[in-house]
């Protein structure tokens, strides 16, 4: 293997903006005017460039600041975000151990509060960028009353009783929804 593999891929990974937000890599100067979001996925899944995530950022900043728990929080994107637009108190879960510890690193970096763990907390909001089964499995278990999902493609919806559309954005060929509890 060349000499360096290990890093090489910091190569393409390049801050995006989202509306009011950046999201990006230590490596690179976010914009004065941003709300920074500063990510280092180490060997954890999300880098914030995905059109599922920003999908998601968009729709986070659409509504109003609340409690927040991220399903499958990877890297830690999304609740990392969250907490600097103001919502509070952010929960992140996973099932992997590696992507609770970069999460928990990323929150520290960022100086904001997100309490990492495997158990579902209740908030009014939940964020799950993960595959749309995922999504239909873990709906009617989560304690929450609206739920922004993504992690599919524009061809899908999900469809879980008890829950009802709100919101839906559209890009790249990927879907991300707003729904709530009826």
């Amino acid at each position: 293997m060349a000499e360096g593999w290990e890093d090489g891929w910091r190569v393409f990974h390049h801050g995006v903006r989202v509306g009011r937000c950046w999201v990006g890599p230590p490596w690179e100067e976010p914009p004065a005017d941003a709300v920074a979001v500063v990510i280092d996925p180490g060997r954890a899944f999300g880098t914030g460039a995905h059109a599922t995530t920003r999908l998601c950022l968009e729709l986070l900043q659409a509504v109003g600041p609340t409690s927040l728990l991220d399903v499958g929080c990877g890297s830690g994107v999304l609740s990392v975000a969250a907490a600097k637009l103001g919502f509070a108190p952010v929960s992140a879960v996973d099932v992997d151990e590696v992507a609770l510890e970069v999460t928990a690193a990323n929150a520290v970096a960022n100086g904001v509060a997100v309490d990492v763990g495997t158990k579902l907390r209740r908030a009014n909001l939940a964020v799950m960028n993960i595959a749309l089964d995922v999504v239909e499995r873990m709906l009617p278990e989560l304690p929450v009353e609206q739920a922004i999902t993504s992690g599919y493609l524009e061809r899908d919806r999900p469809q879980v009783d008890g829950w009802a559309p709100v919101d839906r954005r559209e890009t790249d060929g990927w879907a991300t929804d707003l729904l709530e509890r009826e």
